[in-house]
């Protein structure tokens, strides 16, 4: 099967990365005026028609701190300055756990959540439950902005329990018999010194598997979510984690199992003198293809032939890298996918000896509790977003939101998968991926995002023994995340089949976006392309993208006050180099305070 004919050439791949090498300061350090005209036919859009398609060439401004900020109260701006000033300083960054503590300790109960609401859960936290959110997510809405509810409850475990829980959740009762007799890579292995996966993490938040019932109360906590964001918006969104759904060893398992075989293709390739090819453009000669695979002794050839006689799978006399992963199907038994090539032997073999009757039911209740919950976000009318994890979670996770894609996707854009654009192998997922989705004709969904695990993934792979996964700088992330999200907007351009979530707080990449928007002639009603921002932060970004009629999102926490604590210290913690870098936000905040004393509007109370 040949790809279309739009595939870029060399030149054209050569050109955009020159166009990406200029440096991108975050939107708290870029200083100047963002305007720019785009496609769009009457008049302007105001907050409320913003979910209208606009009429008019729009002018988006993100110095106009009128707009940016027109949703909120004085209080609220004053509230913003006193967080974001707060989080500057790095004592009370790195005790503020202790510091909260103690808080509660001296004040009480009632009084600290008092003073948590009042500042940082109020800043960066919608409410405690699902009524309690809705004033928010209405106004929010009223302002042009919509929402991706996010239940950011965590269990408060030390660092000691959370390295038994990880380790004994990520190692099979077969590695516990007879260690270092199974065919496993360092990377897809549990670590103590890493068991805790919190720690170098600011923005994401961490399940640990305890047992099958906590499984299914987060599956329930999931399913609430959706029905909120059903009950609240028509166009929402609601965020799941992979390993809140299951035992983690399943996620390390397979992705091993992933790695391997795609390794094996890019062997097989280098055989054939496609070594230097991307992923796709890879295509291996069918007849040269079943010789190697006898002369390694992997299967019979009875065997291989059969592997090859399917509906189209190598019809076109090449076997290309979506043809080959078509070969990693379901079987009978969830464990019998768990079979990698060993190039040593040249024979297939178990990733583990045996996998006992309990770990095989652990494995296909994950696959159970995920089709509940895309099943009840297509009844709720919700569109369901996949987090991305660590890389050595990611493989697994990926493919299975990809098998949800294909099975939901088919009519509508309901499932979501995230693409960590500071990976190495980010520009080659996303093409792989969407070339399937134009193939067999489902909506393709992403989210794109620079990516949250980032110390953590170095640490782990220098301490332990692997190649880095991740860019070699901030640099290279972002020209990754341009090639990435270029890709995307022109397989919108040529393909209204794909959508896209740009979730990012960098100024100049939504600038970039908006600019690429312009030039395809893609339209913000259409709802092909999407911006997100964290609730609390950018608001300078996301509000007048609303009020201009772009489909905008904030990322909106919530749960009860002493329960998302931890959420809350990891965003005092990605604030403190947020606001360290520059005082921009809080800048423009000023302008705005001091922009309605002068006007006489220092009392204004947002009215929609």
């Amino acid at each position: 099967i040949e790809l279309q004919q739009r595939a870029r050439a060399p030149a054209e791949q050569e050109r955009q990365q020159q166009q990406q090498q200029r440096g991108e300061p975050s939107c708290a350090v870029l200083k100047e005026s963002a305007q720019l005209e785009l496609i769009t036919e009457g008049r302007r859009v105001g907050a409320g028609d913003a979910r209208r398609r606009p009429e008019s060439i729009a002018m988006i401004d993100f110095e106009n701190t009128k707009e940016a900020y027109k949703s909120k109260s004085t209080l609220e701006l004053l509230r913003s300055l006193l967080v974001f000033k707060l989080c500057s300083y790095d004592l009370l960054v790195d005790r503020n756990k202790e510091l909260m503590d103690l808080s509660r300790k001296v004040l009480g109960q009632k009084i600290f959540e008092q003073l948590m609401k009042m500042t940082f859960y109020g800043q960066f936290v919608a409410g405690e439950d699902q009524e309690a959110i809705k004033p928010l997510v209405q106004k929010n809405r009223a302002f042009g902005v919509g929402s991706v509810l996010d239940y950011s409850v965590e269990e408060d475990l030390t660092q000691e329990e959370a390295e038994k829980k990880e380790m004994d959740s990520c190692v099979s009762e077969a590695e516990k018999s007879s260690p270092g007799e199974d065919h496993r890579e360092k990377k897809y292995k549990a670590h103590r010194q890493f068991g805790d996966r919190r720690g170098g993490v600011v923005s994401a938040r961490t399940y640990f598997y305890a047992d099958e019932a906590k499984c299914d109360q987060h599956m329930e906590t999931f399913l609430r979510c959706i029905q909120a964001s059903g009950g609240s918006s028509e166009d929402g969104f609601s965020a799941i984690k992979m390993t809140a759904l299951g035992r983690p060893q399943f996620l390390l398992q397979f992705s091993e199992v992933l790695v391997k075989w795609r390794r094996f293709f890019s062997f097989l390739a280098a055989q054939q003198g496609k070594e230097r090819m991307t992923a796709l453009e890879q295509k291996l000669e069918l007849d040269q293809l079943k010789e190697s695979l006898t002369k390694l002794g992997v299967a019979t050839k009875d065997d291989i032939q059969n592997w090859f006689t399917g509906e189209k799978l190598g019809s076109s006399g090449t076997i290309d890298l979506l043809d080959w992963n078509s070969l990693i199907n379901d079987r009978t038994k969830i464990s019998n996918l768990l079979v990698v090539p060993n190039l040593e032997t040249g024979q297939l073999e178990p990733l583990l000896h045996k996998f006992t009757d309990e770990e095989e039911r652990q494995m296909k209740r994950m696959l159970q509790r995920m089709d509940v919950l895309a099943k009840h976000a297509v009844q709720e009318g919700v569109r369901l977003m996949v987090d991305a994890e660590q890389t050595y979670f990611q493989p697994a996770i990926s493919r299975l939101t990809l098998e949800m894609q294909r099975i939901f996707n088919k009519e509508k854009p309901i499932i979501f998968n995230t693409y960590q654009c500071y990976l190495k192998e980010a520009y080659d997922n996303v093409t792989v991926d969407v070339e399937l989705s134009r193939r067999e004709g489902w909506y393709f969904g992403a989210k794109l995002v620079r990516g949250a695990y980032m110390y953590q993934e170095r640490r782990r792979a220098a301490e332990i023994g692997y190649e880095d996964p991740i860019n070699l700088d901030y640099e290279a992330t972002n020209r990754m995340y341009h090639r990435c999200l270029d890709f995307i907007l022109e397989e919108i351009e040529h393909n209204r089949n794909a959508n896209v979530m740009v979730a990012s707080h960098n100024e100049d990449t939504v600038k970039f976006t908006l600019q690429r928007m312009n030039e395809m002639g893609l339209s913000p009603g259409e709802n092909k392309v999407y911006f997100g921002q964290l609730l609390g932060m950018c608001d300078q970004i996301s509000f007048p993208l609303g009020q201009a009629g772009f489909p905008v999102y904030k990322y909106v926490p919530y749960g009860p006050v002493n329960e998302v604590l931890p959420y809350l210290s990891r965003r005092a913690q990605e604030n403190r180099g947020f606001m360290k870098g520059s005082t921009r936000e809080r800048h423009l905040l000023w302008i705005e305070l001091k922009r309605r004393l002068l006007s006489r509007e220092l009392f204004y109370s947002p009215s929609y």
